[in-house]
């Protein structure tokens, strides 16, 4: 079985490492991006079977950067799981109106992102 890539697009230390410690627990490589301005190339470098995207990272705005992967042929077919501290009312309706596939409100918990990622990745 070909293990599944995930990248983890999250500026908080702790959070990266929280994520990329439960994906690889759970059989997944993970693949952790800190800077912004790297998510974009990094994706295209190593093609990810699942972006999870923190949308409040510096210097750039994490919707937008779901909109470029979206418009970008290379990225296009790559699910997007958001991730935002700052959850506001109608943020779920743009975060995905922007092209994100699943959404997840921070603090995070290992079950819901589990789930969310088992959700966006059938075996």
């Amino acid at each position: 079985m070909v293990t599944k890539r995930i990248m983890v697009a999250e500026d908080n230390d702790l959070n990266r490492k929280f994520f990329c410690d439960v994906l690889k627990a759970n059989g997944f490589e993970a693949l952790p991006v800190a800077e912004g301005d790297q998510v974009l190339d990094t994706a295209r470098r190593h093609s990810p079977d699942l972006i999870i995207m923190d949308i409040q990272l510096p210097g750039v705005s994490g919707v937008d950067l779901i909109e470029a992967a979206k418009k970008d042929a290379r990225l296009e077919t790559i699910p997007v799981l958001a991730v935002t501290a700052f959850a506001a009312k109608g943020d779920e309706e743009r975060i995905r109106a922007a092209g994100a596939a699943g959404y997840l409100a921070k603090p995070v918990s290992i079950t819901p992102v589990m789930s969310a990622v088992k959700e966006l990745l059938p075996a």
